[in-house]
């Protein structure tokens, strides 16, 4: 058994369609390979402990990650801290300067759940960040020059020793997303039955 840990975005969830799609194709493809699609806390160290119990529950497995978004940010810190390979898609990389603009209250579009973002968790968030990673080879970014949420070149600049695709147009989501899912299977050596 390997495991595909997909770590979504913020204010996202289990049902986002990159999720569902990856999770539709892995199990009519690869039955073998148990993928997980938590949905997080919406506080950044809640996350960061449910994140940590999963990978520990499987860590005698072959496990990768797939992070969108601020998923992409838990996953540079997860692949760094526990060697895994890792797919990241438009990912924040400092997520503490955005999430500046969503300090106050929130609600989740997805779980309708409310609360309240303080600065204590732009801290927590800051806390993750690397400055620089010691194993860009485990990483694959998927990126897309039209994301109109986040400014594609930070990840771009920041993750310049790591295996890159980015694609002109395109948007936060990720168009296309479907025609990777055979290589992301691949890159992370979950492939093996």
């Amino acid at each position: 058994m390997s495991t595909l840990l997909y770590i979504h975005g913020f204010n996202s969830s289990p049902q986002s369609a990159k999720a569902n799609n990856l999770k539709q194709w892995i199990d009519a493809n690869y039955p073998h390979i148990n993928m997980l699609v938590p949905q997080l806390p919406n506080y950044p160290q809640q996350a960061q402990a449910m994140l940590d119990d999963i990978i520990q529950q499987h860590q005698h497995e072959k496990m990768g990650l797939v992070g969108s978004s601020l998923g992409g940010y838990f996953s540079l810190w997860f692949s760094e801290r526990y060697q895994l390979p890792a797919v990241i898609v438009n990912p924040a990389v400092r997520p503490f300067d955005l999430l500046q603009d969503y300090l106050g209250d929130n609600t989740n579009p997805y779980t309708h759940a409310q609360y309240v973002l303080e600065e204590k968790h732009i801290h927590e968030l800051k806390s993750l960040y690397i400055e620089r990673l010691t194993s860009p080879h485990l990483i694959w970014l998927l990126q897309q020059m039209g994301d109109e949420v986040l400014d594609y070149r930070e990840a771009v600049a920041y993750l310049s020793k790591c295996k890159q695709t980015v694609e002109p147009d395109g948007n936060h989501a990720f168009i296309g997303f479907e025609s990777y899912f055979s290589q992301i299977v691949d890159f992370l050596q979950l492939a093996e039955k």
